[in-house]
């Protein structure tokens, strides 16, 4: 149920390999089976952050369960993972989290709630 789509206008090489990585780490940080993560990229965005088209990501990260004291550590987590991955520094990541309801969730013909 975690669903993370990142936007960003940083160059790629290997976008496939980067939401697989993602995956992973995304299962890892939130000890969720990787069956149940899904990734979304966007790649080549356009973007203007602080007023420049440096190198910028914007994330978002809906979970079930996710709460506010995960969110400071999580986002140390995905902008040193994306600066590993993209080459973009932690000032240039804005990262956004929802925590939402298991019976918000909806998959294979049900909620989770």
């Amino acid at each position: 149920m975690p669903y993370m789509m990142i936007q960003t206008n940083a160059e790629m090489a290997d976008p496939a390999g980067l939401m697989s990585r993602s995956s992973a780490f995304l299962s890892e940080k939130l000890g969720k089976p990787e069956s149940y993560i899904m990734i979304a990229l966007e790649p080549k965005t356009d973007m203007i952050f602080a007023g420049t088209a440096e190198t910028s990501v914007y994330v978002e990260l809906k979970s079930i369960g996710l709460t506010d004291a995960q969110t400071s550590g999580l986002t140390e987590a995905l902008c040193g993972f994306l600066g590993r991955e993209l080459g973009v520094g932690a000032d240039r990541v804005y990262v956004e989290f929802a925590g939402v309801p298991a019976t918000m969730w909806g998959w294979n013909n049900r909620t989770f709630g």
